[in-house]
């Protein structure tokens, strides 16, 4: 039977109470008032998503890797390096167009980079990746995974990027058999095509990451996914707590998730990537950068956001036991 055929995973079948979480969160870039990046701001977080006891990563969505020079692209690695000591993962990013044949040598490129930095490439899509066909999108991976000792393979749907794609079961089921993939991100927004992952994975490679990049289910965790998720960098502390709460067992974890999780839904509401302004204000209101700057071309949430955003976060900061953010 293919994976294609198998019954639908249950969810009932794949809880995994008390399972150690592993947390990856996509860094925020922020941006100056005045125009251009914020990179001591951009330091800073890291090294707050560090603290937190989460692996930071760089050059993703959450980043603008898309609209990042290669030079800007390696002051984020450069500065991924020097404050994580090589501890850190990031999107290996190649810019292409539609109707562009798959580059194999682009993306050993963009992998190379991060690995001699000491970081783990997270294998982002592209045109040319994702108008192959299933076969053909496993064998390019699989000629990207003989390059490469470690790395990470990336789902994306099109309410993402417009080249953005979801391969079959079987897909996943070919990227499993690839050695040096540790783990790939699934952002599909679909908990059933999750928990199909999840359920073959634990059949097939058990050791395998399913890190969920459902933002509008954080939960996804309860069933054995890790994540990458851009919504982390809104509270890295917060999602750690939650985290630990969950692997001790702590009924905690999940009146803290519900809260998590309606900031999940307010920031990742349509249009999609303006969560990454939300996430600009956030940092804003808890003086983790001077604004809400976003790079030209990026989509930007309106006013009222702002009213809804420090409510939340003091929320977080009530449960999660901070001082508030007035008196800091």
């Amino acid at each position: 039977m293919s994976a294609a055929e198998r019954p639908p995973a249950q969810p009932a079948d794949l809880l995994r109470p008390g399972r150690p979480i592993v947390g990856m969160s996509a860094v925020l870039l922020p941006c100056r008032r005045e125009g251009g990046f914020d990179w001591v701001a951009a330091e800073a977080h890291v090294a707050r998503t560090r603290d937190a006891g989460l692996t930071p990563a760089v050059n993703m969505d959450t980043g603008y890797v898309q609209l990042l020079t290669g030079e800007e692209q390696r002051t984020v690695l450069d500065l991924a390096q020097r404050t994580t000591d090589g501890a850190f993962v990031a999107g290996a990013f190649v810019a292409d167009r539609p109707g562009d044949p798959f580059d194999l040598a682009g993306y050993v490129r963009a992998a190379t980079e991060i690995a001699t930095r000491g970081g783990t490439p997270v294998i982002f899509p592209s045109w040319g990746l994702n108008e192959l066909d299933d076969d053909g999108w496993v064998g390019a991976l699989t000629e990207i995974g003989a390059e490469l000792d470690r790395w990470i393979g990336f789902e994306l749907g099109e309410m993402f990027v417009p080249y953005g794609r979801i391969p079959s079961l079987d897909a996943y089921e070919g990227l499993l058999g690839i050695e040096s993939c540790i783990g790939a991100k699934h952002s599909s927004l679909s908990r059933q095509l999750e928990w199909d992952r999840l359920a073959l994975r634990d059949e097939r490679r058990p050791g395998f990451h399913v890190f969920t990049g459902n933002d509008l289910a954080i939960d996804m965790v309860m069933w054995g996914s890790d994540y990458l998720l851009g919504l982390s960098t809104f509270d890295p502390e917060a999602f750690a707590l939650r985290d630990r709460w969950w692997a001790e067992g702590d009924a905690r974890f999940h009146e803290l998730n519900d809260l998590l999780q309606y900031l999940g839904h307010f920031t990742f509401r349509a249009p999609v990537p303006g969560y990454r302004h939300d996430a600009a204000i956030a940092f804003d209101l808890r003086r983790w950068a001077n604004g809400d700057g976003t790079p030209p071309g990026a989509p930007r949430r309106p006013d009222a956001d702002r009213e809804v955003l420090a409510d939340i976060l003091d929320r977080l900061d009530a449960v999660v036991g901070r001082e508030p953010r007035g008196g800091r």
